[in-house]
């Protein structure tokens, strides 16, 4: 089975977020970028579904600066190939201009499974998985927790619904899955194991091509939340307090004297 696994870098969250001069972007110069997290899910179905039934598993990025790292981190971690798309800018911050440059890119790359985080932190709109599919005309289930082969030409994906329930759906190959959590932990690679990928191994590097132009969501403005009332704390023992709450019920008129 040959499984792709796209991958993109995100702001990590742990970092202070600035928004440009512009009020259209963060201020990406300033940020500490990192693998999105569902992408490492993704990446952790694949390489578990290589462990047990020999898949071949290419990874593939959009260029980004630090990319090179996180790619060759999964190159350490199992990946068999690790591709970066150059001069795909144009893409950068649309869900369905990035689909379009990934679908153009997997004409020339052997897939019968295609891996997607669920979604990311710096959009959470969770639609490049499903533009994906789209272009390719392939099937799309999404919020997956878990993949298993189900014959030669299709697999059973674990779908998490509302409460808990999990429903197990057959789909053909070839397919797009958007992956929320996979079956173990992400596996951990040392810092020294990717410095011997670094050196052992190479990323494939080729020509984004140009994204498909149909219309797609726009930002028109990005601001910090607005900072409202801070809460008011009631201080002294148990029963002052319980006076002081029962007080200021009353006086907003949300208990009867």
């Amino acid at each position: 089975m040959e499984i792709v696994v796209p991958v993109k870098l995100v702001p990590d969250l742990v970092e202070e977020l600035e928004i440009d001069a512009e009020g259209l972007d963060l201020d990406r110069a300033a940020l500490k970028l990192r693998l999105s997290e569902w992408d490492e899910q993704a990446v952790e179905e694949a390489l578990l579904l290589k462990d047990a039934h020999g898949a071949r598993v290419t990874v593939l990025a959009l260029d980004a600066p630090e990319l090179d790292e996180a790619l060759f981190t999964c190159l350490a971690k199992g990946a068999d190939r690790a591709i970066k798309l150059t001069g795909g800018e144009a893409a950068a911050g649309s869900s369905r201009a990035t689909a379009s440059v990934l679908a153009q890119a997997l004409a020339g790359i052997p897939h019968d499974l295609i891996l997607t985080g669920v979604q990311a932190v710096d959009d959470r709109d969770g639609q490049v998985g499903i533009f994906l599919a789209e272009a390719l005309g392939v099937p799309h289930v999404s919020v997956v927790s878990g993949v298993e082969p189900a014959g030669e030409r299709a697999v059973t994906a674990r779908q998490e619904y509302a409460g808990g329930v999990m429903a197990e759906l057959e789909v053909d190959l070839p397919c797009v899955l958007g992956v929320q959590a996979a079956r173990q932990t992400p596996r951990y690679a040392p810092v020294s194991k990717v410095r011997q990928a670094m050196k052992t191994q190479k990323l494939d590097a080729q020509p984004a091509a140009a994204p498909d132009a149909r219309a797609g969501s726009t930002v028109r403005r990005l601001s910090k939340p607005e900072s409202g009332a801070r809460a008011e704390i009631l201080e002294g023992a148990p029963e002052e307090v319980a006076d002081k709450l029962l007080a200021i019920l009353k006086e907003r008129g949300l208990v009867k004297a």
